[in-house]
């Protein structure tokens, strides 16, 4: 269904592939061909977007394609508001946030940008009380779809966690111009490549703040959430040199889809592109993935698939936990270790949860707060690694 549903939409036949797209997301079979004249009916209602929209495609300057794009995502997300299980709130719909959601007394929260030839972006940089003295490690946050730095922070609290640790955290903020929805473009293959694109935006941003800043360049980390996660995947596989670990929540691997026809069946189904990489030559980077088994925007088996690509691409010893947060949600934690006992990846399993930062604050959105702490353990994943430690 998904070659018909590309096919149909390059040769101008929308409305088609626009159906057979929610023939496919409701498990039915693909209809007899229709004729150019057959009308099928549209969706009704504008969804929330949640996790990603396509913009104009710079291989293929067709308005008519991205608008095609944008409706059968649409349909996904509208089939996920209707699904069972945990439902996202808009960010809209939230009271307005105070500076104490955000950063604890004494802290900076600051606007800055960048611009190269691919494009420019603001963001805000988090600044520790006890920064002075030696270099202090950076954390950089991708937020997810419709989100903004501000709200991201609020939700994970990784300003308050890097507080007591003395990190910088910096949050790109993707603009509207770049995708409708605020979502990095994680499906597309001009954003996936190191020097290009997005992830030169966001690597760029990086590099500015390590140089306006006191920072440890062997202790510079990127997770995120959803759209974010995905982006922060690319960015740990095209920027090795760069980023000591990685953190992916409810998110896809690098090279899980290569257009919107095969990101919706990543996000559907679990990533399958032949293209796909965790680790590829060279040292792996360490990386920690939190998913929620209910989670009905990315499909679970997203992460499930990043350890088993791991186990294939390296020897490691697995080890598993089980536990269960007072109050909330049971997990299960499985670690791959490398033969010196070095932790090499984290997969959570948190069982019962939706498509949500495990452990959030309600002040912020797509939270969960019924945990694990998904901020806390991420941070203390990205402390006990380092560059030095790949090249030693």
């Amino acid at each position: 269904m998904i070659a018909e549903a590309t096919r149909l939409t390059r040769t101008g036949r929308l409305v088609e592939a626009t159906a057979l797209l929610q023939r496919m997301l409701r498990g039915e079979s693909a209809p007899e061909p229709t004729s150019r004249t057959s009308q099928p009916a549209l969706i009704r209602q504008e969804p929330p977007i949640i996790d990603a929209k396509a913009n104009a495609v710079e291989e293929n300057n067709s308005p008519d394609l991205a608008r095609a794009e944008s409706r059968m995502l649409r349909e996904l997300l509208e089939r996920t508001r209707e699904r069972r299980g945990f439902r996202l709130q808009a960010v809209t719909e939230r009271k307005p946030l105070s500076t104490s959601d955000i950063v604890p007394d004494g802290t900076r929260f600051i606007e800055g940008s960048y611009s190269n030839p691919a494009g420019s972006r603001v963001y805000k940089l988090f600044i520790p009380s006890r920064h002075q003295g030696q270099p202090r490690p950076l954390i950089v946050m991708l937020h997810g779809c419709t989100q903004f730095p501000d709200d991201f922070a609020a939700g994970t609290r990784m300003n308050f966690i890097a507080e007591e640790n003395s990190c910088f955290v910096v949050y790109p903020a993707q603009r509207s111009e770049a995708n409708p929805a605020k979502c990095w473009n994680w499906f597309r293959a001009a954003d996936q490549q190191r020097g290009s694109g997005e992830p030169s935006i966001i690597a760029g941003i990086t590099r500015q703040v390590m140089r306006d800043c006191s920072i440890d360049p062997h202790r510079v980390y990127v997770g995120g959430l959803s759209a974010g996660a995905a982006a922060a995947a690319i960015m740990g596989n095209a920027y090795k040199d760069l980023y000591a670990a990685i953190g992916i929540h409810s998110g896809l691997a690098c090279g899980a889809a290569m257009d919107l026809p095969s990101a919706l069946v990543a996000m559907r189904e679990g990533g399958g592109s032949s293209h796909s990489v965790l680790f590829d030559d060279g040292p792996p980077v360490p990386t920690v993935v939190f998913h929620g088994d209910r989670d009905t925007t990315v499909h679970p088996s997203n992460g499930d698939q990043m350890l088993a690509r791991s186990m294939r691409a390296m020897s490691l010893q697995k080890k598993v936990d089980r536990g269960q947060v007072p109050g909330g949600h049971a997990y299960t934690r499985t670690i791959l270790s490398d033969a010196s006992g070095r932790g090499i990846l984290e997969h959570w399993n948190i069982h019962g949860a939706g498509h949500a930062w495990s452990g959030g604050h309600p002040a912020g959105s797509y939270t969960d707060p019924k945990g694990p702490d998904a901020t806390r353990e991420m941070l203390r994943f990205f402390l006990e690694h380092s560059l030095a430690q790949r090249s030693g």
